[in-house]
């Protein structure tokens, strides 16, 4: 049997308990995460001194995990944004799977449902820096397949939203 591989995951925090203000003030920082303690109480409707405490308790929870520019992977000389399924026997997550993760190109890496055990999302120079990844992940052990889904145009690409939609409409949003 293979190596247990449980602790490679990291233990989510148990989620913080927020109102209003702090979505407010999560939803301020996702936009410009430089603006300063008295412009975001302007923002959301509290004293500077007020949305310091929130924001320190909010970072001490785990709800701001970071504060981080966003780069653009074309100035960067990376056009080539591709999400890659990777199918492999059994589970698919192992420690040589997980090296993958020391090349700049990964951007995000999830463990999903379906008819792949992984997705990557890796942003390259080229097709042959793609193809130089795939020939990496079909190296590991067990992998038996990939699938490359290459963007041609991004309409969205965003964080995550400190927004919840509490009732989702009955019928399909209008044409």
């Amino acid at each position: 049997m293979g190596k247990n591989t449980d602790d490679l995951r990291q233990k989510r925090r148990q989620q913080p308990i927020m109102d209003a203000f702090d979505r407010k003030i999560l939803a301020e920082l996702a936009g410009d995460s430089g603006q300063s303690y008295a412009r975001l109480g302007e923002a959301v409707g509290l004293s500077a001194p007020a949305v310091h405490e929130r924001v320190r308790r909010l970072r001490q929870s785990g709800a701001i995990k970071g504060v981080h520019a966003a780069l653009d992977g074309s100035a960067l000389g990376k056009p080539l944004l591709a999400f890659v399924h990777v199918e492999a026997a059994g589970w698919g997550k192992s420690e040589r799977l997980m090296q993958v993760l020391r090349f700049p190109e990964v951007e995000e890496m999830h463990s999903v449902a379906g008819d792949a055990s992984v997705l990557f999302k890796v942003r390259t120079a080229s097709p042959q820096a793609l193809e130089a990844f795939l020939s990496q992940i079909h190296a590991v052990p067990g992998v038996t397949g990939t699938r490359s889904y290459i963007a041609l145009s991004t309409y969205l690409e965003r964080p995550v939203q400190a927004g919840v939609t509490e009732i989702w409409p009955d019928m399909p949003l209008p044409e």
